[in-house]
């Protein structure tokens, strides 16, 4: 058991550097400064959850149909990895800054969007496994 509390903790901490670069690479990138939705609408965020939920789909997809895998690397790779990478509660924080901020349409979008392109990438990863 004390193995699988530092495989989650080593899982977290790197999906959490993760989150942190990729977040920051999009938010801070030329496509996100020149979009129609310009860098007040969290980019970052949602590319990562949509990413989280298509690789946390496709793992557990094939964790599922290939059988017994080690329960530290499952634990390291769903848990730690993809729980520090996903960033659904700063989604939620976002969305209700741009609420608290007037962007009304910004929040809807971001609320609305992030679950439910969130749910097709989890069946898409989950579909994927399927092919390996």
């Amino acid at each position: 058991m004390p193995l699988r509390f530092l495989a989650i903790a080593a899982g977290g901490a790197l999906g959490a550097l993760a989150r942190y670069a990729l977040t920051v690479g999009i938010q801070g990138s030329r496509w996100v400064a020149t979009s129609r939705l310009g860098s007040a609408f969290p980019w970052g965020t949602l590319a990562v959850n949509l990413l989280g939920c298509l690789a946390i789909g496709l793992l557990a997809g094939l964790f599922h149909r290939r059988g017994t895998v080690d329960p530290e690397l499952r634990a390291f790779l769903l848990i730690g990895l993809l729980g520090g990478f996903t960033t659904f509660s700063t989604f939620a924080l976002e969305s209700t800054a741009l609420l608290k901020g007037g962007s009304y349409g910004l929040a809807l979008l971001n609320a609305v969007g992030s679950p439910l392109l969130g749910l097709f990438g989890v069946w898409l990863g989950d579909s994927l496994s399927r092919a390996l």
